[in-house]
């Protein structure tokens, strides 16, 4: 069968480090764990008699149905959930079935899943999911990105180009400081994301432990439940309905919304660059920029991530302001939105991967920067009439705008102004430094 989605065809061996975080079997396998570890957890407590606590066998072939969980263990799930069309039900059931083969007629099976709605399982294994995806993949890949760009920054430092505001020649700029800019808006948003935790609801049917306090009354749930989800490194969500009300996902989501919208900013500006020849790109052994023009080299790789950037962007988009919102205590159209998670993910990696590989092909072409800027003298009118001012030159705009604006000028014209100045002599060799 063909898969429906880029992402699981022609880049899928781009994305695939998301494959153990956002499939359907990694979700199963998550969710496993939660159960198992719910069920250890109360095993451990005094105030839950009737459920032994676990020996060191027992735990160690309960842990091993999570680390030897396999697409087959995966299949039997499915095939449980195609009787009870309920998902986190037919893990319950194999857990069940798991727990009978561990421990025989001792097993207390109905302890699965205690009291719990699928909601308390869903939105941790989605939290642990989310949090590893984070940890082993995406914020590696973009302080690769940022590093990458700072070593750019720092070796044209110096690197002296023409600025464009309103697409017209503006005050000079170095190459190093316009990508210093991306770095600097990069790491405000790693570091957001580098303390990002994502949450967890844990209470039962109705967040309020209804039925674990019909069954032991005395027992703290209230503590036991934020232990547990911390346990579970996420964050304790103390009111809430039967759902995690999302807030975790949307800010996440504005976070990769913020990310992606300053890569696809610097993706732009890259093409344009390459479009002026500022920049020049490695070409590549059998590579094919046109199928009928061949001197072509395109910047598709940068094409390919402000493309890739803004399907994530637009899913990031509606997971923020989608999710948060549920009707009264709970309604299912978070759980089908939810499943897209990885879509979005995906589509940011394969930005990514296309910025490393089109930042690898970029070769800065000094000659074109010191062209562009010889070309445009008019550009050091800012600072002549700026030091004019300072001189006491209370017409020094006027003056500079009547010999420039909307005229071509010569590196001689602005060196005979500044020679007519009465400035002090160091501003005006100064300037005539800037003019040679």
């Amino acid at each position: 069968m063909q898969p429906l989605s880029p992402l699981d065809g022609r880049y899928a061996s781009q994305v695939h480090p998301l494959r153990s975080f956002f499939t359907e079997d990694a979700l199963i396998r998550a969710r496993l764990f939660v159960e198992i570890s719910y069920l250890a957890a109360l095993a451990d407590e005094k105030g839950i008699p009737e459920l032994k606590k676990f020996s060191a066998r027992e735990r160690k072939a309960l842990q091993a149905i999570v680390d030897r969980f396999s697409a087959k263990d995966a299949d039997a799930v499915r095939a449980i959930e195609k009787k009870t069309n309920h998902d986190v039900k037919a893990v319950e059931y194999y857990l069940r079935d798991q727990w009978k083969k561990i421990a025989g007629a001792k097993a207390r099976t109905e302890f699965v899943h205690f009291a719990l709605t699928s909601e308390d399982v869903n939105n941790l294994a989605y939290g642990i999911l989310i949090q590893d995806a984070l940890r082993h993949v995406l914020r590696p890949e973009l302080q690769g990105i940022i590093s990458a760009l700072r070593t750019m920054a720092s070796k044209n430092a110096n690197k002296k180009m023409l600025s464009l505001t309103h697409g017209q020649p503006a005050t000079p700029t170095t190459l190093g400081k316009e990508i210093t800019v991306i770095v600097d808006r990069l790491i405000r948003q790693y570091e957001m994301l580098s303390k990002f935790s994502m949450q967890g609801k844990f209470g039962g049917a109705v967040g309020n432990y209804a039925a674990h306090k019909a069954a032991y009354p005395e027992f703290p749930w209230e503590r036991f439940g934020a232990k547990f989800v911390r346990s579970l490194k996420l964050s304790p969500i103390q009111w809430a309905t039967q759902i995690n009300p999302h807030d975790d996902l949307a800010e996440l989501s504005h976070i990769f919304v913020r990310i992606n919208t300053i890569l696809l900013d610097f993706s732009r500006d890259s093409w344009l660059y390459i479009s002026r020849g500022v920049f020049g790109q490695r070409t590549v052994a059998g590579e094919v920029g046109s199928s009928t023009m061949p001197h072509k080299v395109n910047p598709i790789d940068f094409e390919n991530a402000e493309g890739n950037l803004g399907l994530s962007t637009a899913l990031f988009s509606h997971f923020a302001e989608k999710l948060p919102v549920s009707r009264l205590q709970r309604d299912l159209s978070d759980s089908t939105v939810q499943r897209s998670l990885g879509v979005a993910f995906g589509y940011h990696l394969l930005a990514l991967t296309a910025l490393r590989k089109g930042l690898r092909k970029l070769v800065v072409n000094k000659q074109v920067l010191d062209d562009e800027l010889h070309a445009h003298p008019e550009v050091l009118g800012e600072a002549v009439q700026t030091v004019m001012r300072k001189n006491g030159y209370s017409d020094a705009y006027e003056q500079m705008k009547a010999m420039s604006r909307g005229k071509r000028m010569t590196w001689e014209s602005m060196q005979e102004f500044v020679e007519k100045l009465e400035i002090k002599k160091e501003d005006k060799e100064r300037l005539m430094r800037f003019l040679k």
